[in-house]
């Protein structure tokens, strides 16, 4: 089941074609409209005329996170404020928050990513999906929302919390489709067992799940309370929110819409770009934002990225669960180590 089949399915060359126009475009009104590009591409001597060919990216320089609060609040917007019609932000609990500013399209075309995924899940217009992830600065809420909306089935936009009523609802409105972290999953089913009601026969066909660092025995576990699949969703305020990269029913990685973001990998220490299925630091390009275009943003996330077709007839990217943060590497005795690899020898 696809939402957008030609662009899902389009042959990698047409592909490689389309994202080449969309990226010297963006690049061109990055380096037109926001004097934090121009500055920064001027002073290395790289114009949006060298960008000849998909590898041409690699002359640009990464963005980083501290490059977004440098220019806190609105310094990375290539319109008019009065274009903006939504702001989120990040936490800003390291600092200052990274702004997240949205023109109408850009909300279109968030909801086009989500809509996409929600459908790969086997969500459709016939389906009730329960949203318990926070609505308000925070993206992943709003991201859900949008592409639900997109696709025609209904939203309850519940947040997280008040978990009894949360099941309650399920039981009364019929949810098919359950949006949550793992960790509140796992939370919602059992607070149900307790409760004498079985979360298999609730009738959930599927999960989205995302928002917070898992392993595959947590997946394991939320598929055998629920009685259904689970779906990983990643996402970051940076570059849009959730929706980057969403799981088809094959569960064998994350498509990226590669029309809308374009992925790298790199070598975190060096910076250097590694090839299909080397693990890495992913590096995201927003394609089509219109309101603040994010070119080469160093997410600090370790994944890898096949472009191997899928089995469910996909042709764009699929990258890795995320193993990791670059920046989160700590060495015990010369070895490195990763918080993950420690929670995963705990489970």
């Amino acid at each position: 089941m696809f939402w957008n089949e030609k662009i899902e399915t389009m042959p990698r060359e047409d592909l490689e074609e389309l994202q080449l126009k969309k990226l010297q475009s963006t690049v061109k009104r990055a380096f037109d409209k926001i004097p934090y590009y121009n500055k920064k591409y001027s002073e290395i001597g790289v114009y949006p005329e060298d960008i000849e060919t998909l590898k041409d990216i690699e002359k640009l320089p990464f963005i980083t996170k501290d490059d977004l609060r440098e220019s806190y609040p609105f310094g990375l917007f290539a319109v008019d404020i009065e274009e903006i019609k939504e702001l989120h932000s990040s936490s800003g609990t390291t600092g200052k928050p990274v702004v997240s500013g949205y023109t109408e399209k850009d909300l279109d075309t968030w909801a086009e990513t989500i809509a996409r995924g929600l459908t790969m899940m086997g969500l459709d217009e016939g389906d009730i999906l329960q949203n318990t992830h926070g609505y308000g600065m925070f993206t992943g809420g709003f991201g859900v929302h949008y592409g639900c909306h997109k696709i025609g089935a209904a939203i309850i936009p519940i947040s997280t919390g008040q978990t009894r009523r949360q099941i309650e609802i399920m039981e009364d409105f019929g949810t098919t489709g359950l949006i949550f972290t793992p960790s509140y999953g796992i939370h919602l089913g059992e607070v149900a067992i307790e409760d004498g009601i079985d979360p298999k026969e609730l009738g959930i066909k599927a999960i989205g799940f995302g928002a917070e660092m898992w392993t595959e025995e947590i997946r394991q576990k939320v598929q055998d309370i629920f009685g259904t699949k689970a779906y990983n969703i990643y996402g970051l305020t940076e570059l849009m929110g959730p929706g980057v990269g969403v799981e088809c029913e094959m569960q064998e990685g994350l498509h990226i819409p590669e029309d809308i973001y374009y992925p790298e990998i790199i070598d975190p220490n060096t910076g250097k770009t590694l090839g299909e299925n080397t693990p890495g630091e992913l590096v995201l390009t927003n394609l089509e934002r219109e309101g603040m275009p994010v070119i080469r943003f160093r997410t600090k996330d370790l994944t890898k990225i096949t472009y191997e077709k899928c089995g469910c007839g996909r042709t764009h990217a699929r990258m890795s669960r995320i193993t990791g943060r670059s920046d989160d590497m700590i060495k015990v005795k010369g070895v490195a180590i990763f918080p993950s690899q420690i929670e995963k020898a705990l489970l």
